[in-house]
């Protein structure tokens, strides 16, 4: 009796025993299982917190016509949707040249104007393509016409009103937001070149190894130049203290620039031939054989006498002899140094007051510094002379000289293009030697500083992009798509799943703790 007592009570220790074990493991796997599901709970909530990354809404798209006085280019340009320090990272994605003449030459002939319009719904239609169809309605288009407008509203004060409401009207045809067609002033001009030159060069911005884009420690910026048909501009940075009606203070990717900037009516390159040609015809007194040593010898060209003073900046050369259908006819001459004083007489270069830094026709301008890109007209004078890029003012003069010594034949065999554009080789090289050495006073110390680039990176050097870079500032920023590691619903089944987990597992402790003790 007593035997079987002690053997049931061995039993019962023995499984008292065996329960406490178990019951200690089950504590442990709890304790366990609530310390992996804490550490998996933190872990997933600083994954998704701390590891989380953000996309680009993707590309916003500008549309902005560059209405010229000779044509009209239509530009698209296209930008991420958040931008850098409230102004737009913006690259050129398309150029179309519009045919025919510029738009301040509209109504004046209907067939170019046919042609003129036909060529403008083949930019558009390419341009329309280029852009997603879900984008359309948020892409902004622009008109900015430039000197041959200006001149246009000064001739006619309606006409262009009537141009303006035409461009208008086709312009909101298309799926864009139209924002404005408007007739740019010649500072706004000068200002948006320079932009764009060292938007280009990039003075404003650059990219980090780790793909941001930070401001250019040290970075200095470039003057531009700029050549058009019916005006020129000059812009460069000035001191911070200075002052005056031509200086304007810009802010771009948050640091603010001083900014001198003029441009000059009625000295573009086509409007300035005309100028040197009316200037021939007053003095002669026989319009069938009027001599101008610009134009190559064995050349000649019949023009009508409202070709050339029909301009605003022409008119006041107007003589007895004049009547609008009367022909003027010129003969090429082939003599460089003439050119060269013909040319030079058009401008005002003694009107400055004693002691004052002026560039010419009496327009202040602080003294140059720093290096200067020459692009539009200045790249093509220089393309002819072969002198793009950086060269000597002694290379330019040679060459110049060189060029124009050349008669019709010999000028066509050596240059391509069209016989509009090669018989003004000579005047252009003069006029614009003529209006960087005598106007803007560059000489054989700081020619060297002067590029004459037509692109940048394959981008062209257009004020259109400095527009864009602009008015980039004046369109909304859209936010980062936030991108998170783990998809929302997972991230809350699993939150919930392990938070459960947690809870059971503590209170399950908890009790065992309490029967343990």
């Amino acid at each position: 009796m007593i035997h079987k007592e002690s053997r049931s009570s061995d039993q019962l220790t023995a499984a008292s025993r065996g329960w406490a074990m178990m019951s200690k493991v089950a504590i442990a796997l709890s304790a366990f299982f609530l310390l992996a599901s804490i550490a998996v709970i933190i872990s997933i909530a600083v994954v998704q917190n701390q590891k989380k990354t953000h996309l680009s809404p993707g590309l916003k798209y500008g549309i902005v016509l560059d209405a010229g006085s000779s044509r009209t280019t239509i530009y698209l340009y296209e930008w991420p949707a958040e931008k850098e320090n409230d102004t737009g990272v913006v690259t050129e994605t398309m150029k179309c040249q519009v045919k025919g003449p510029g738009i301040s030459d509209l109504r004046l002939d209907s067939a170019k104007d046919k042609m003129t319009w036909e060529s403008f719904n083949h930019c558009m239609s390419e341009i329309t393509k280029a852009i997603p169809a879900k984008q359309h309605i948020q892409t902004p288009v622009f008109l900015g016409a430039t000197a041959g407008m200006r001149l246009l509203q000064i001739k006619h004060s309606t006409d262009h009103v009537v141009v303006y409401r035409k461009m208008q009207n086709y312009l909101m045809g298309y799926p864009f937001i139209f924002r404005n067609a408007s007739i740019m002033s010649g500072l706004e001009e000068g200002l948006y070149g320079w932009i764009t030159v060292n938007y280009l060069m990039g003075n404003f911005l650059e990219k980090t190894l780790w793909d941001a884009w930070v401001h250019p420690h040290g970075a200095k910026t470039v003057g531009s130049l700029d050549l058009g048909g019916a005006s020129t501009q000059i812009a460069f940075a000035i001191p911070d203290d200075a002052e005056g009606e031509d200086i304007i203070k810009v802010s771009l990717y948050g640091y603010d620039y001083n900014i001198y900037t003029h441009s000059f009516l009625c000295y573009g390159k086509n409007e300035a031939e005309k100028r040197v040609l009316a200037k021939l015809s007053k003095e002669s007194s026989n319009w069938s054989n009027v001599k101008n040593p610009c134009y190559p010898a064995g050349y000649n060209i019949t023009m009508t006498a409202e070709d050339i003073f029909g301009s605003e900046c022409t008119k006041n050369q107007i003589t007895s002899k004049y009547t609008p259908t009367r022909n003027i006819t010129f003969y090429g001459q082939s003599n460089a140094e003439q050119c060269k004083l013909l040319v030079r007489s058009i401008f005002n270069l003694t009107s400055c007051q004693e002691g004052e830094n002026c560039s010419f026709d009496g327009v202040s301008q602080p003294q140059l510094s720093g290096d200067f890109m020459a692009y539009a007209g200045f790249y093509y004078a220089a393309f002819s002379l072969n002198v793009t890029g950086s060269k000597s003012m002694e290379s330019f003069n040679d060459n110049r000289m060189e060029l124009c010594s050349n008669n019709w034949k010999t000028l066509k065999e050596k240059h391509q293009g069209k016989d509009i554009h090669v018989k003004s080789y000579c005047f252009s090289a003069n006029y614009v030697h003529t209006i960087l050495d005598d106007g803007y006073k560059f000489n054989t110390d700081n020619w060297k500083s002067l590029n004459f680039q037509k692109e940048v990176n394959k981008t062209s050097i257009a004020w259109s992009l400095g527009y864009m870079l602009k008015l980039s500032s004046m369109i909304p920023a859209e936010g980062k798509i936030l991108k998170l590691p783990i998809d929302n619903v997972l991230f809350t089944g699993l939150l919930l799943a392990f938070s459960a987990l947690t809870i059971i597992t503590l209170m399950y402790l908890l009790i065992a703790l309490a029967r343990y003790c």
